[in-house]
């Protein structure tokens, strides 16, 4: 029920700032100046009013971070309190009387007896102060380092989940203010904790300083006896702190309640109760045990038979209810669309009538178990930092950036990449997942810098030598006083997310046509419509099927083509439709249209390709050699040819990658595709390209012939009969 807005109750709630600092000053004037002590009595309810107001509220929070503001309202209690000690104190020591409560406890509490009023005090004290404030504060220090060491992560995860488009930027910011709330109210108990710890000190102190103080005054001042000076001042003094250490202990349990509660949609007597009673075979087990208590030697029976009653007889009861309603008291029952909650285990018609038998939702659950992020960062916890925006870590927002680059390079829209922590992975390891299976992976030394020797240099760096993950060049971690000599030493020298986002990149490239699915290439083709709405109607669905221009854009992406230029590609696809329908056939005579736009990155020089090519006896006789399925196109060679092919391309086109010179081949146009497949796997960096893909003004420099292997060249009948 909430107030009225016209109400009295809403008008002082509007001006609840004004009554909080009002409530401030007049704590500060309480330390200052004295006040009577019927006034006194008021202040002293209130302390112990709200003071149970507090704990009571703590029950009924569902989520600790939602009572954010209790460490300043603890903070504001004691300081109140405290000001009380001091009025009290100056009542008590100027007039020998301090108003009716701290005269009741004195007297109705303690019976008059100073010494049981110092014991209870002194008991009251160690309670608060070495079993309920000392753990509280050590689960709230504990709860802050491990909420502080997981806010990195969680921040990550949020991101990465908008990053993958799980979430939308309304709920990512709604979670990160929680995530964020949740560290500062943790970090702010740890430090609130203090505050208990230093009021229980202070009561002590100030109850042994009223005592010898007013013992002074009253044998000094009032002319009191050493014994009714002793029995005056301390059973004031016992009472004084006995009503201040009264709202310190509820204040204590209520902080200690705060930090251990975990977080559960139901306030804590519900949460208890769920999962106390949830189990009647325990509460079973407890009434035997406690009339075996009862019936040992000396002990009271009827006590413990009671008690034993009353578990047993909860114990039947909640055995019926479970029972009855098929699930245990607390727990939360099964529903099952379109029966009741109660249909039997034997109900085969309800059961097999509601597969989805769960919680409204179940069955977006389960999909979401079985659903694969299509490319996927794990990265150690040594690494979080990288992705940690509030740490400088620049990581997700390169990863857009290479997403961005690959749309304006290649022409394929790279689906959102989830970046998440694995506690599997070492440390300062990550590893990039393809629809859940890593494809690559590598380590990084966060804090230093990797010099990788491009020039060939014989300077030897001071650091952890490595590899470059991406070419393989050798490399060196090394710490920032290393940077400069790296430098002048012809090395290049990269942080850490650099060589990450580069190794993406990378692994991107040599898999975007893993990347491009059915739904991908509709999204393209759809788009093109608006644009080329004659080529689309003509293309689809009379000409090819989406699967075939699908397996044309793959093939192109395989071989790092770009196919940002869709129409002359759909428009070469519409044009050899009638010769072939096979995606092989059309993805090369598609190539030869693109040729123009693909060759040039290759020139060593404008208008000229440096190339290893094949000897023509050689060449005419590997086309004798290929094997065409429907599906696939291939060489069959024998071991030692397929072994010599292989080492001379490698070994030829490792000379051009030295040279700084792209990894290139120029062969026939019938034997490019079954030349690349065959040895796609073992070098997937070697370019082939077809001479008729090339330009009418491209020049091709050779860089070197490859031979026929030996046992080829010294049988001439092979060759001949092959051409």
């Amino acid at each position: 029920m909430t107030a009225s807005p016209s109400s009295p109750v809403a008008m002082l709630l509007k001006r609840a700032d004004l009554i909080f600092t009002g409530g401030l000053f007049v704590t500060v004037l309480l330390l200052i100046m004295p006040i009577p002590a019927v006034m006194l009595d008021v202040f002293l309810a209130l302390n112990i009013g709200l003071s149970l107001l507090v704990l009571l509220a703590i029950v009924y929070v569902k989520d600790p971070p939602e009572f954010s503001g209790f460490p300043t309202l603890l903070l504001a209690l004691t300081l109140f309190r405290l000001a009380l000690n001091i009025s009290s104190t100056r009542q008590i020591l100027v007039h020998g009387y301090a108003g009716q409560i701290i005269e009741s406890f004195g007297h109705f509490v303690i019976q008059g007896n100073y010494i049981v009023g110092a014991v209870v005090f002194l008991i009251l004290v160690v309670i608060n102060f070495v079993v309920i404030t000392k753990g509280a504060g050590r689960i709230a220090e504990v709860s802050a380092r491990f909420t502080l060491d997981a806010l990195p992560g969680k921040q990550m995860a949020i991101d990465a989940e908008l990053n993958a488009g799980i979430i939308d930027e309304v709920t990512a910011t709604a979670r990160r203010v929680k995530v964020q709330k949740g560290a500062d109210f943790y970090g702010a108990m740890d430090g609130a904790s203090k505050f208990v710890r230093g009021d229980a000190v202070a009561s002590i102190i100030i109850t042994l300083v009223n005592i010898i103080g007013g013992f002074a005054i009253g044998v000094f001042q009032m002319g009191l006896s050493l014994g009714e000076a002793l029995q005056k001042f301390t059973l004031l003094s016992i009472g004084d702190g006995l009503v201040s250490q009264i709202p310190a202990l509820i204040l204590s349990v209520g902080a200690g309640i705060l930090v251990t509660r975990a977080s559960d949609n139901s306030n804590l007597g519900t949460q208890l109760a769920g999962q106390l009673f949830r189990y009647p075979r325990a509460l079973s087990i407890a009434a035997g045990m406690l009339i075996l208590f009862g019936l040992m030697p000396g002990m009271p029976l009827l006590p413990f038979v009671i008690l034993a009653g009353i578990a047993g007889y909860l114990a039947k009861i909640l055995t019926a209810e479970e029972k009855a309603t098929g699930h245990a008291f607390g727990a939360e029952p099964d529903r099952v669309v379109g029966k009741s909650a109660t249909a039997k285990a034997g109900d085969k018609t309800a059961l097999g009538a509601a597969p989805a038998a769960s919680t409204p939702g179940g069955a977006e659950d389960v999909r979401k178990l079985i659903e694969l992020d299509v490319f996927a960062i794990e990265i150690g916890y040594g690494l979080v930092s990288l992705a940690d925006s509030k740490a400088g870590g620049e990581l997700l927002g390169r990863v857009t950036g290479v997403r961005k680059a690959l749309a304006r390079e290649k022409g394929i829209v790279v689906p959102p990449v989830s970046v998440r922590d694995n506690l599997e992975l070492e440390a300062n390891d990550y590893r990039f997942l393809l629809r859940g299976k890593p494809v690559a992976r590598g380590q990084l030394m966060p804090g230093r810098w990797l010099a990788m020797n491009v020039a060939g240099s014989k300077v030897r760096l001071k650091g952890v030598p490595t590899r470059e993950p991406v070419f393989n060049l050798e490399a060196t971690w090394i710490d920032e006083s290393e940077k400069k000599t790296a430098e002048i030493n012809g090395f290049t020298v990269v942080d850490p997310a650099s060589v990450l986002i580069t190794h993406l990149s990378e692994t991107l490239k040599l898999n975007a046509h893993h990347l491009l699915g059915r739904q991908e290439v509709q999204s393209l083709v759809d788009h093109l419509k608006l644009t080329q709405p004659a080529l689309i109607g003509e293309l689809l669905p009379d000409l090819v099927t989406l699967g075939i221009i699908q397996r044309v854009l793959q093939n192109l992406l395989r071989e790092n083509v770009a196919i940002l230029n869709q129409p002359l590609i759909l428009e070469g696809i519409a044009d050899f439709a009638a010769l072939s329908k096979n995606p092989d056939d059309l993805s090369e005579l598609v190539r030869r249209r693109l040729g123009l736009y693909f060759v040039p990155e290759y020139e060593t020089r404008p208008g000229v390709v440096r190339a290893v090519t094949l000897d023509p006896r050689f060449e005419q006789w590997l086309a004798s050699k290929i094997h065409r399925s429907p599906t696939e196109v291939g060489l069959a060679l024998d071991p030692g040819t397929a072994r010599h092919l292989l080492e001379e391309i490698t070994r030829r086109t490792g000379e051009l990658t030295l040279a700084g010179q792209p990894a290139l081949m120029v062969v026939s146009t019938e034997i490019r595709l079954p030349l690349k497949r065959f040895f796609e796997s073992s070098a997937p960096r070697v370019t082939v390209l077809a001479f008729q893909e090339l330009p009418a003004a491209t020049e091709v420099e050779n860089a070197g012939i490859i031979p026929p292997p030996a046992h080829l060249a010294r049988s001439e009948v092979p060759l001949k009969a092959a051409a």
